[in-house]
């Protein structure tokens, strides 16, 4: 198969851990006889230094004739009190809304190796295994009016939460299709006893769910959601939410990781004529700026992006799941990162990414 892949590397230990992804790539390529095809581009703070934008058109141009992209981190310390428009996660949403990608995939897995290095006790994080779909390009980020107004006591800040049923439609379809190819269970997460957006939102999944009689589905609000991922977090197979909701339960699943590193994310749009998903990959975690450049960053979660590329976007289940045996075997082996190792000497981030290649 060919794979034209755009790598963005993003801000920080971006550069670091998608270095370590692309050399999986390559290896998985080499190994099933794959043609790659990778070009790099930029977005972020990077893209701000160099072109003025955290968005150029040159990634625009690229990120739409890529069969897949590949992404680090953005965001800087630097552009923390710039105007919304030049900060680097602009850039973010903008490839986002450029590519169609609506639906964030967010696997959450506990593996033995790490039970000791979530602060929940064993028995509830041992088992744990769910993905988080978080509609991407709607809700509170995207609605408008938005803006702060006035001055002195009537400054006033705005943000407008709106959705229609068409983008709630088509999420919850998708997150329907991935409870088919799990254990057939799906929890839908909103608001309803107080926002009328999340009481379409409840409306419009009940209405799809009657097309899929197969899947068990509950409703959960969003605050008892958040308290039932430390309490019970093996109650949960597949987690429905929408944008804001779903970008901080997904965040608060990286305890039942054991470290933030640990997580992939794959944001997904239409099929394409081939059947695939067009996608946008990326580790979970920020640029982490205070480490970066000291080759210390965990790379699993850039590595973990690629396997839900190969899944996702390329149909090649065998090769995904020859990446996440890989990186399980090499947690097992002890050789990781220090995030991952609090005591005795840790894995650089290029020792982490070789190991899973040699495994591979």
């Amino acid at each position: 198969m060919n794979l034209n892949i755009l790598v963005l590397p993003g801000d920080g230990i971006g550069t670091e851990v998608t270095g370590e992804a692309v050399k999986v790539l390559r290896v998985v390529a080499a190994k099933w006889g794959h043609q790659l095809t990778i070009r790099e581009g930029l977005l972020g703070g990077v893209a701000i230094h160099k072109t003025g934008t955290p968005f150029p058109e040159e990634t625009e141009r690229l990120s739409l004739e890529a069969d897949a992209v590949l992404m680090g981190a953005v965001g800087l310390p630097e552009f923390d009190e710039a105007p919304p428009s030049q900060r680097p996660e602009i850039g973010l949403l903008k490839i986002r809304q450029t590519m169609g990608v609506y639906a964030n995939l967010r696997p959450v897995r506990s593996y033995k190796a790490l039970l000791d290095s979530s602060p929940l006790k064993n028995h509830l994080v041992d088992g744990v295994d769910m993905i988080i779909v978080r509609e991407l390009t709607g809700g509170l980020y995207y609605g408008t009016p938005r803006g702060i107004t006035g001055s002195g006591l009537e400054e006033r800040g705005t943000n407008t939460m709106t959705y229609t049923r068409a983008e709630i439609d088509r999420v919850t379809r998708m997150a329907f299709e991935l409870a088919r190819k799990r254990r057939k269970k799906l929890t839908s997460v909103d608001k309803s006893n107080v926002l009328e957006t999340s009481q379409l939102w409840r409306k419009v999944v009940i209405e799809v769910s009657k097309e899929y009689n197969d899947i068990a589905l509950d409703h959960i609000l969003v605050d008892n959601c958040a308290m039932q991922l430390v309490l019970n977090p093996k109650r949960f197979d597949v987690v429905l939410t929408e944008n804001m909701f779903g970008d901080i339960l997904s965040d608060e699943g990286a305890v039942l990781a054991g470290s933030i590193g640990m997580l992939p994310s794959a944001s997904i749009g239409a099929k394409k004529a081939n059947g695939a998903w067009t996608g946008l990959y990326e580790p979970v975690h920020g640029s982490a700026p205070d480490i970066a450049g000291q080759n210390k960053a965990n790379p699993f979660g850039a590595i973990g992006s690629v396997a839900a590329m190969l899944e996702y976007s390329f149909g090649l289940g065998e090769e995904a799941a020859a990446v996440n045996r890989a990186m399980e075997q090499v947690l097992n082996s002890g050789h990781v990162t220090a995030d991952l190792r609090p005591a005795g000497t840790p894995a650089t981030t290029e020792q982490t990414g070789e190991a899973v290649c040699q495994a591979i």
